[in-house]
């Protein structure tokens, strides 16, 4: 029995054809899993979806949640999710090139990913090997969280 992940997309407005071009690539694989995606990246990922469903067979379903835009908060609408556990990877194409109006909220999700140890791609031959990994749907794998504890229940002196 396959795997079932909760995988988040996001891209920045320069890499969103990147992001089409790879979901329309993987489509078969994404489909195996609950996509989340940001702002005007989920109707792309939809869009491209429902294509390529389309030329694959109309009885093939695909599970999607569409959060806010990053900047009107979907960014941090991912950060909480990956916080509660309910992310178990992370693709997001991000541009290099610019600056985005929301960097702060960027840098903050990919502190969370880096700090709930989410699997987390930042570029297009990352996201290939991650869904391309055994561990993505045959494996019952289960990333190593670190116990924070005593970072919370310290005593400030």
């Amino acid at each position: 029995m396959e795997k079932r992940l909760t995988v988040a997309l996001v891209a920045h407005d320069a890499m969103k054809h990147d992001l089409a071009e790879w979901v329309a690539w993987n489509w078969e694989k994404l489909l195996a899993h609950r996509l989340i995606c940001t702002g005007t990246t989920g109707r792309i990922v939809a869009d491209t979806l429902m294509e390529r469903r389309g030329k694959g067979g109309a009885n093939t379903r695909f599970d999607i949640t569409m959060l806010k835009s990053g900047p009107l908060g979907g960014d941090q609408q991912l950060g909480a999710m990956i916080a509660n556990n309910e992310i178990d990877v992370l693709i997001f194409f991000w541009d290099p090139m610019s600056a985005q109006p929301h960097d702060v909220d960027v840098k903050a999700l990919l502190r969370l990913a880096t700090l709930y140890n989410v699997p987390t791609a930042i570029n297009r031959s990352t996201a290939d090997f991650i869904i391309s990994s055994t561990l993505m749907a045959h494996e019952d794998y289960k990333p190593v969280i670190k116990d924070y504890t005593s970072y919370i229940e310290r005593i400030v002196k």
